[in-house]
């Protein structure tokens, strides 16, 4: 097996965090279809992009058309996404 064919079948699962909200468990609950979650960020903000739940950069999101994607654009400062976890 050559280096390059080792690299391909690695899997990496991308995340994207718009943002984080807490609720108490009763409210998450008695919540519908269609119910709005308040995020702790603002309309501009930069999202996190997480690899296998590690912070590894920083971006914004982009619409096109239909499509909606996230621009790469700066490297994440993990003590930064850590400390916003308190």
């Amino acid at each position: 097996m050559t280096v390059g064919s080792q690299i391909n079948s690695v899997k990496v699962e991308i995340t994207v965090l718009l943002g984080r909200s807490r609720l108490a468990m009763h409210q998450l609950l008695r919540m519908g279809r269609g119910a709005l979650i308040q995020l702790d960020t603002g309309e501009y903000d930069p999202l996190w992009i997480l690899a296998n739940g590690h912070p590894i950069a920083r971006g914004e999101i982009t619409i096109q058309g239909e499509r909606l994607t996230v621009t790469v654009t700066d490297k994440a400062d993990v003590h930064e996404y850590y400390a916003n976890l308190a």
